[in-house]
């Protein structure tokens, strides 16, 4: 006979399994997401970047492409507490007649007061709404040329801080776009070849077998290539992206390929048919949404490398073009051991890359190991 402690705790154990069975997929998804505190905090910083992508035009405090000789590769600009608050030194410019090289000193006599929401360029919030508001500035008589330089200036005396925040908008945007197109046809191209068959199946895995043979990054250096120098930015910001979208799909085509053989084959399949539903309802109800969680990985873990591709091709000068900015238009300025070690702030853009690849691998491990919270 058991004890009456040991019936209790039986039936506890019985409960906590009965509540554990009737939570929602999504809520342990969720719950294992969670468990992963590096993914967690991978997503936070890409949301954090995503937020500061979007509102970058407000959060520069000058045009990304507005030339300053006047300010050739001035240094990050040193934030001191003054009389008015938050405030910088005055800079004066001064040659170095032996490197030929501007280098500037700091005017400890003179504090500009940093001011918040300041009005400056004109610009679209979310591409929709006119403003000229910034959220900071200096404030300078009007015969003083100062310039509050977060992280430096470039060697037009373009305010660098202002020219990531832009090339986030790029690099972020066509990554995440390109991957999108790639998943998109990749899932339906693998689908049709795994469930049709025969032919069909016959001629994509021939076609995939053909584009794969070719080297990759050879590949998109010649397709970038082939592209127009004068065609507007918008328009080769969209045929970049085209490009990482058709070539990017083959992967994950063989893989959803393979998942679809496995769920064409079950049970619940085979009822369906017999049952008179149609192809398309297979697809949609049955092969894809078992499909989903192995694409959904997939696809998060293909984005940091569509950002790296992205700006592979830009540092080349065969994806993204002056006077436009991305990550990789930035980090042209600092290939050379000049700039690194005498200007290491331009290497800055190279930090930001490296923490939005980072943070998309590690929330993608995280999301691999939600989307099967009974593993």
């Amino acid at each position: 006979m058991a004890t009456v402690a040991e019936e209790l705790q039986r039936s506890r154990k019985t409960k906590k399994v009965e509540d554990v069975g009737s939570i929602p997929q999504w809520k342990l998804m969720v719950r294992r997401f969670r468990q992963s505190r590096l993914s967690v905090v991978a997503l936070g910083v890409l949301l954090v970047m995503y937020t500061l992508m979007i509102l970058g035009d407000f959060l520069a405090p000058y045009p990304h492409d507005t030339l300053d000789s006047n300010a050739t590769f001035t240094p990050p600009t040193q934030l001191v507490w003054g009389p008015e608050g938050l405030g910088v030194y005055g800079l004066k410019q001064e040659l170095d007649t032996e490197k030929f090289q501007w280098y500037y000193t700091t005017d400890t006599s003179v504090i500009y007061p940093l001011k918040f929401f300041v009005p400056g360029y004109e610009y679209r919030l979310f591409a929709i709404i006119p403003m000229n508001v910034h959220l900071f500035g200096i404030d300078t008589p009007g015969d003083v040329d100062q310039k509050v330089f977060l992280w430096g200036a470039d060697k037009e005396g373009r305010d660098l801080f202002s020219r990531v925040m832009k090339g986030a908008q790029v690099s972020l945007t066509l990554g995440f776009v390109g991957v999108l197109l790639s998943v998109t046809i990749g899932s339906i191209v693998g689908t049709a070849s795994g469930y049709f068959g025969g032919a069909v199946d016959n001629i994509i895995q021939r076609m995939i077998e053909l584009i794969r043979s070719f080297p990759d990054l050879p590949l998109y250096m010649a397709l970038a290539a082939a592209l127009p120098l004068n065609v507007p930015v918008l328009v080769r910001f969209f045929l970049i992206t085209i490009i990482i979208a058709l070539i990017g799909w083959t992967g994950l085509a063989r893989e959803v390929r393979g998942k679809v053989l496995a769920f064409a084959s079950a049970d619940y399949t085979n009822a369906a048919l017999a049952a008179g539903a149609s192809h398309w309802y297979i697809i949609t109800k049955h092969l894809i949404p078992n499909a989903m969680s192995h694409i959904i990985v997939v696809g998060m873990l293909a984005i940091p490398g569509a950002i790296g591709l992205e700006t592979a091709l830009s540092f080349l000068g065969l994806g993204i073009l002056p006077p436009a900015v991305s990550w990789g238009v930035l980090l042209r300025d600092a290939q050379t051991i000049q700039a690194v070690v005498s200007y290491p702030w331009l290497l800055l853009p190279v930090a930001c890359l490296i923490i939005a690849v980072l943070s998309f691998n590690l929330l993608g491990d995280g999301v691999r190991d939600a989307v099967d919270p009974y593993g």
